[in-house]
């Protein structure tokens, strides 16, 4: 996205950026690094869980995330 808009290709950064605020919001859905965690270990990485008093995400923001990287290819 920034490599587009520098080169000009203001359309293009504008269009990834609008289609990554679903993925956004889910980074964002609960508190860091919960949600960033379970990205990671859903793309295959082994990050584990989060220490206590943190949480696993929940399961229906864990479907949202997962929704949103596959929108984007992730």
């Amino acid at each position: 996205m920034v490599h587009d808009f520098l080169d000009g290709n203001i359309e293009a950064a504008r269009k990834f950026q609008l289609d990554s605020i679903p993925l956004i919001n889910a980074l964002f859905s609960e508190v860091n690094p919960i949600p960033v965690k379970e990205a990671l270990n859903i793309m295959g990485y082994d990050f584990g869980i989060p220490r206590l008093p943190l949480t696993r995400l929940t399961e229906k923001n864990r479907d949202v995330l997962i929704k949103a990287m596959k929108s984007l290819d992730i």
